[in-house]
């Protein structure tokens, strides 16, 4: 196996190379920072490499493998995580100027759970200002490692670059309106956001916190299925996060869809997707089919109203996370997220009570068709592979914003889980992604569906052009 062919090896498979002794997590550690020493001065991906720690966690893991102690499936294997999630010591800044100083006494429950796992903490990586749409003037953005002219997806930007490029076996993302689907899609990677809940939210930053979703990014659904494993539960120190037990995702992951009702709307995704994202949902639905599921035609509940409501509500929890800085010290806020704060500081208690029930109702509607049937195949985002000019401020309506969330966000607003997985390319060789949709904490089966499906096509093993 070759250096890069390691550095793009599955976290299952490398873990399992690591306990076996095969490798050893010192040596995997490495040959990942190298890369990053080579790469990521075009990327950009890391905010923070803890190179130091890393190699003192890789040499722990493998003395405790060499006593025969191996904790989790991840035992050695390096990751990172999004710079919102607090870890002891080191710098956590959410993307933002004003928190760039700040060094958390204690580590996220996340964070913790990783270590607890032993896997090993490559770094933090860069994401927008406060996880909202746009990285802070005064900060690189990462760059996209499929083509430098496009959208790299948004706020878990970071997190989507180092996964796609080589630069970590998996990562940590948030997604409040469709930030780990975004830059999941746009990166070519798989990216799972769990039902709102099955994560613990403590330790870190808020953008807007009953919108928030804590999960893992990753270059396939079984590694997706051992990183929820270790990170998923309930926590003393989030009361929202579900008592519910949490179950052997990776053990269960070939399981497959025999029988499973997978549901399609046409027309809605015809009527809100470019070709593009509508030929990566067809042909998912296809594939799906001939390894077993029973194909559904379904109505979904419209979401227009439900996706309009989430940016105002998301503008007024997020003016709430941030009452201690803004505006006392709004000048050192960028444009985009400021405006965003005024907003939601603005907003008046009608339309907000009326927000919570618009939420209430599609939640209700989507629960009723989830009765109907097992799953759900959506587009991903409504048009592929967006350039940066096209994503520029200057170019972005309040009509492109809502038509970019309205297939994403609604799932946000009502706490569904989505599981993002590459499905097709673009005519200039970009990855489009699509998203399958779930009940309420049933990841498990969304992730019995990417399985099935990356086992029946080989999209999520193509590597953009970096090297």
């Amino acid at each position: 196996m070759t250096v890069e062919d390691l550095c793009y090896a599955d976290l299952v498979e490398v873990g399992q190379r690591v306990q076996a002794r095969r490798l050893s997590s010192v040596e995997v550690t490495q040959a990942v920072l190298d890369r990053i020493a080579r790469l990521d001065g075009r990327l950009k991906s890391y905010a923070t490499l803890t190179a130091d720690l890393a190699l003192a966690q890789a040499k722990q893991a493998d003395a405790e493998i060499g006593r025969g102690t191996i904790r989790s499936p991840l035992h050695g294997v390096p990751i990172a995580v999004k710079d919102l999630c607090h870890t002891k010591g080191i710098p956590t800044a959410a993307g933002m100027p004003i928190h760039k100083d700040y060094r958390p006494e204690r580590d996220a429950t996340v964070v913790a759970r990783l270590r607890e796992a032993g896997a090993v903490l490559l770094g933090k990586l860069q994401m927008t200002e406060g996880a909202f749409a746009q990285h802070h003037p005064s900060m690189a953005a990462p760059v996209n490692p499929w083509s430098a002219a496009h959208w790299t997806g948004a706020s878990s930007s970071g997190s989507g670059v180092a996964t796609a490029a080589g630069l970590c076996f998996g990562a940590l993302g948030t997604d409040t309106l469709g930030s780990i689907r975004f830059p999941s899609t746009m990166n070519g990677i798989t990216g799972l956001k769990p039902t709102w809940g099955r994560v613990s939210r403590a330790g870190v930053f808020a953008l807007a916190e009953s919108m928030d979703h804590i999960g893992p990014m990753t270059r396939s659904a079984a590694d997706a299925a051992a990183l929820l494993g270790v990170i998923a539960g309930a926590d003393a120190d989030d009361p929202t996060a579900t008592q519910d037990p949490v179950p052997d995702y990776l053990g269960g992951i070939g399981e497959g869809v025999r029988g499973l009702r997978v549901g399609i709307d046409r027309a809605l995704i015809a009527a809100g997707a470019d070709v593009d994202m509508v030929r990566a949902a067809e042909e998912a639905a296809a594939v799906l089919t001939q390894a077993g599921a029973l194909l559904r035609e379904v109505n979904f509940p419209s979401p227009d109203e439900v996706a309009r409501a989430a940016l105002p509500l998301c503008a007024v929890e997020t003016a709430v996370a941030h009452e201690a800085t803004f505006p006392s010290r709004a000048p050192e806020y960028g444009p985009v997220l400021a405006g965003l704060l005024e907003s939601g500081r603005a907003l008046d208690g009608l339309t907000m009570a009326k927000i919570l029930l618009c939420r209430e109702a599609f939640r209700g509607q989507l629960n009723a068709l989830f009765r109907k049937i097992d799953l759900l195949i959506m587009p991903a985002m409504h048009a592929a592979a967006p350039t940066l000019e096209e994503m520029a401020p200057a170019r972005r309506t309040p009509e492109g914003v809502q038509a970019r969330i309205r297939l994403t966000a609604p799932f946000n607003m009502s706490g569904h889980p989505t599981l993002t997985l590459p499905g097709s390319k673009t005519a200039s060789g970009l990855p489009v992604g699509f998203q399958i949709v779930g009940r309420h904490m049933e990841e498990a089966l969304l992730l019995r569906a990417g399985h099935a499906f990356q086992q029946a096509t080989d999209w999520h093993q193509r590597r953009p052009p970096v090297d």
